[in-house]
């Protein structure tokens, strides 16, 4: 068993399929001065053929993975569209007299080393988007037609170094089983592409691997465990097979209790919320019998573009989404950059720690027209809905009080002008740093809600940089120090009479469903496709017997003795469970 990093979950079994490594070698090729419009012609003809490709693969793609992750192939249009980009490959032409092929190809290496350089997992994805982009011209230009062709006749899970979301949208899904590569990242485009296609996803395998893996090898990889088994024994392949049937069947079942109140079976109600990238993600959040959005994660809207949204387009999105949801709750973060995620158009610090950096809540309240925008188009909308506000990464007091101060005023502008709103509308803040877990009962007497954000919290409390291959096992919800602190929070919420609610991969692990009871919790939000899953365990679920397990689970002095508790749990209430 070799362990990698898990990106897409389920379980694939079959054989491998892999795409080589390939780069373009050719030679340096000169022309005469006299060729100089014919060069840019050949350009333009390839920049112009290699747009249309993407065109036609983002309609194509959109019936697979939806509208919602068909933006990705605008980002790939936009290079093709970027000055910067263009102005390099049309200078080395025209004062170094050098063919167009070669132009790009010294383009797209520099920028791609460029980017590789930066130690920020956005801006090494960004450096294979350019990659990407720059082979699609590069192909035309040469007049390439060889492709490595997958095979037809049976399915397969797909094994490369890296993989790039034009190679993916290529594929017949009914085919791929599911996808394995050396390289990659856990938030680039490919992972989102194979969430969204619900395909098992393990990467990160470099240096892991004793030999490379063939054609034909019979693999199995769990995408959410992270593992992958190289022409494994019988008895492990019995094994995942009955795993995969067991998990297939679960999957299928879960869909009938989707309109089941979220009750425990002692009576106790929790809050189902879904936690949401898209109003595209709408349609699933109530197919699923969500109890509403609790996070809106508004970054999305001002990603892969080229300037800002502005107050009348986000209120449109906002508007929609609050209608759709008639009367649920959304709660809607502001923006939240900075960290791993950048805008291309708004250029931020480079920084050695961005994680702790000029971000999040930080770069609202020091860029207030940025923020006045987004609290009038938030404010707008909820007059027609249930709309809430939450801050994200909120560390003092003082963070808060500047925050409703500038709520108050987008309040009065909009009242000037007669725009109507809800003037008792919710606001609430994200638990995500340890200041902030520390000082709850302070921040909390001045909100109406608050929300810990496990993920960010983890990290920040054991120090441990989750997406670092290197120290990723180190990254432990079920650290004892991680359970004191969440129930200091949920206490300091209690204490003056809030909710607080819970976010992040933590809430969505079932193994924590008896912690969240325990505490107290009556609100979980949680990813779209983990919600039934929770809902499932949720209805079999004792809060008073939680209660006393978490009594035994705060004394504990490791995590293996927590989740021994949570495992024994588990049996004696005989939940079906799957990777």
């Amino acid at each position: 068993m070799i362990r990698g990093i898990g990106a897409s979950s389920g379980i694939a079994m079959g054989q491998a399929f892999v795409i080589p490594t390939w780069e373009w070698d050719f030679p340096e090729k000169m022309i005469d001065v006299t060729d100089l419009a014919y060069e840019f012609e050949r350009l333009y003809d390839g920049i112009r053929s290699s747009k249309d490709e993407l065109e036609l693969i983002k309609q194509e793609i959109k019936e697979v993975v939806g509208q919602d992750q068909a933006y990705i192939f605008d980002a790939h249009l936009a290079i093709l569209e970027d000055p910067i980009f263009m102005n390099e490959i049309q200078g080395i032409i025209e004062l170094q007299y050098k063919a167009a092929e070669v132009a790009v190809k010294e383009v797209i290496d520099k920028f791609v080393g460029m980017f590789n350089m930066i130690d920020d997992e956005y801006m090494k994805e960004r450096a294979l988007d350019i990659k990407d982009v720059g082979n699609r011209l590069l192909k035309h230009l040469l007049g390439d037609t060889s492709s490595t062709v997958p095979p037809i006749d049976h399915p397969y899970i797909l094994v490369a170094k890296e993989l790039t979301p034009s190679q993916l949208a290529h594929l017949d899904p009914t085919k791929v089983l599911g996808l394995l590569t050396i390289l990659g990242g856990t938030h680039s485009h490919v992972s989102i592409m194979a969430r969204a296609m619900s395909v098992p996803y393990v990467l990160g395998l470099e240096g892991k691997l004793l030999r490379p893996i063939q054609n034909g090898d019979f693999l199995i990889i769990d995408g959410q465990e992270g593992t992958l088994y190289i022409n494994p024994d019988k008895l492990t392949i019995e094994r995942y097979q009955a795993r995969k049937k067991n998990w297939l069947e679960f999957k299928e079942s879960l869909q009938e209790i989707a309109d089941v109140a979220p009750v425990t079976v002692d009576n106790s109600y929790v809050n189902l919320h879904a936690n949401i990238n898209s109003v595209m993600e709408i349609d699933q959040v109530l197919r699923n019998g969500a109890s509403g959005v609790g996070l809106f994660r508004t970054e999305y809207l001002y990603m892969d573009r080229d300037s800002l949204p502005g107050e009348d387009e986000q209120f449109e999105v906002y508007l929609h989404a609050a209608k759709q949801l008639k009367g649920r709750p959304i709660v809607i973060r502001t923006l939240d950059i900075g960290g791993d995620k950048k805008l291309d158009y708004m250029p931020l610090p480079k920084e050695d720690n961005p994680f702790l950096g000029y971000r999040a809540i930080r770069i609202s309240l020091d860029r207030k027209d940025l923020f006045m925008t987004q609290l009038k188009a938030i404010l707008r909308a909820s007059h027609y809905g249930n709309v809430k506000i939450m801050y994200p990464m909120v560390t003092s007091l003082g963070e808060v009080r500047q925050a409703k101060a500038l709520l108050e005023k987008a309040k009065a502008e909009l009242s000037a002008q007669g725009v109507p709103y809800n003037a008792k509308i919710e606001v609430g803040l994200t638990i995500e740093v340890p200041a902030a877990a520390l000082i709850a009962d302070v921040l909390a007497s001045e909100v109406n809600f608050m929300s810990i954000g496990t993920n960010d919290l983890v990290q920040y409390v054991l120090a441990v940089d989750r997406m670092n291959e290197n120290i990723a096992h180190l990254y432990n919800p079920y650290h004892p120090a991680v359970i004191r602190l969440l129930k200091h929070v949920i206490d300091a919420g209690k204490s003056v009479g809030i909710p607080v609610g819970v976010c992040g991969e933590m809430a969505g692990d079932v193994r924590a469903l008896p912690i969240w009871l325990g505490l107290g919790i009556e609100e979980l939000s949680i990813s779209v496709q983990t919600l039934l899953q929770v809902k499932h365990r949720l209805l079999s679920s004792d809060a008073k017997k939680c209660k006393e397990l978490v009594s035994e689970i705060l004394v504990c002095k490791t995590s293996d003795e927590i989740i021994e508790l949570l495992a024994q749990t588990e049996q004696t209430e005989s939940i079906v469970g799957g990777s």
